[in-house]
Parts: C-alpha cells; structure tokens; sequence
C-alpha cells in the first residue's frame, strides 16, 4: 500500500524541492509547460472573484493565472511543503519585484483556511494525487468553489494504446526513478513514489465518475500527449456571481 501521509509527502518533497522544476522539465521532455498552457486556456476566468490553486508546488501554474489577470481577480497558491512554497516566492520575483503577483501561503488542501464559495476557480496540477485523502481534498476543493465556478485537475493518467502504455510504464517504472535520484537524490525515494501513486491513482472515466460522485456538474476531460496526463474540468452546481 502507498504511504501517501501527509509527514512522508512533506518530507519528501521537501528534500527535492531545490531541483523540482528541472527534474519536472527533463523528466517530461518539457511538455510539462505546454500542458499548463493548455490548461490555462480551458479556464473561465471572466469573474473578478479570486482563484485559488492548492498544492501549487513551486508555483507555475498559479504565477501563470496571475500573470493572465493583470490584476483583474488575485490569485493564491497553497502548499502544505513551505520549501516548496519558498521557491514558489522566488520564482515570483521574476516577474514583480514587488512579490505580490501571487499570495503564497502554507495550507493543506484537505483543510483550507477558505470561507465556503470565495473562489471563481480552483485548480492543481499533479497534486491531488499527493493529498493523503483525496475525496477530502477534492471535497474541501469544491467547498471554496464559488457556485457556477470551475474546479480544474490537471494530472498524470495512463496511456491506452498498447504499445504506447508499454513504453509509458517502462519509462515510469525504470528510468524515471533512476534519474530522478541522481538528480535530487532522497531518503524518500520520491521517484519511486511518483510511477506507484500515478499507477493507483483514478484516471480517464474512473477519475470522472469520482469527480461527478464528489459532486461536480459537466466534467470533462481532455487527454494531453496520447494520455500521458488528462486535464479535468467540472462546475459547482449554481449559477456564477
């Protein structure tokens, strides 16, 4: 069984944290910006109600909505790892020397410190599957969800076509973990970690029928890359205000 509780995750990327954003793009060949991109543009965000993205790691996608708003609606990005969320920081710098771009703050997605529907979206990318409970994470995700808005899971999911699947779990199961720790090596053995969390984790229909049983309305899903990751979009039941 995979221990996914909430100290071994901290710790875990805690001591990758230095090295996360190169790994994240070698491992990925790159694609892993493009698939934010493509993300970022499947949201509607015509409110100027706040966005929240939880688990937000060192910040990419949340620096990305903000950059997007030109401070039409703020944008906060949580983490419950704070080296992860001091990185994040930094990397703002880049673009507002000021550092306000975007409000990082150290929260667990399971509990967010959020009045219920304050946020016109909220979003993870590769997160969720991190979360030790992850109804309760999705659960806490739609609670802060303003009724009408969107929640958005951009995640790992398993490739289909034979051929493909084989190579996609060769590379996961083999490759990635040895690379990944001469990278950034670790007590955790996080790249170790990463191919069994994405191999128990819920995707294509499955993730769908758990998004909908969480209670979701017209999810989505929009596989990247022949299905190496699937991009999930629902709405909160209401109308957006």
């Amino acid at each position: 069984m995979l221990d996914k509780s909430g100290d071994k995750v901290r710790r875990m990327f805690a001591q990758i944290a230095p090295r996360y954003d190169l790994m994240n793009h070698v491992l990925s060949l790159n694609i892993d910006k493009s698939w934010r991109t493509r993300t970022l543009n499947r949201l509607d965000l015509s409110s100027n109600a706040p966005v929240l993205d939880v688990c937000t790691g060192t910040g990419d996608l949340a620096i990305s909505m903000a950059l997007k708003s030109t401070g039409r609606y703020r944008v906060i990005g949580a983490d419950f790892c704070l080296p992860m969320l001091e990185l994040a920081r930094q990397k703002q710098l880049r673009f507002d020397e000021s550092g306000s771009l975007v409000s990082f703050i150290e929260a667990d997605t399971q509990q967010l410190p959020f009045h219920d529907n304050t946020f016109q979206a909220v979003t993870v990318a590769f997160g969720i599957r991190n979360v030790a409970d992850t109804r309760s994470g999705l659960v806490e995700m739609i609670r802060v969800c303003k009724p009408g808005g969107q929640v958005a899971i951009l995640e790992f999911s398993r490739p289909t076509w034979p051929i493909l699947k084989q190579l996609y779990d060769g590379y996961f199961r083999w490759i990635l973990p040895m690379i990944g720790q001469a990278m950034a090596r670790n007590s955790e053995s996080a790249y170790n970690y990463l191919p069994e969390s994405v191999r128990q984790f819920p995707s294509g229909r499955a993730m769908i029928e758990l998004l909908e049983r969480t209670g979701l309305k017209d999810v989505r899903a929009w596989p990247m890359t022949f299905g190496v990751a699937t991009l999930y979009i629902g709405r909160k039941e209401g109308r957006l205000r």
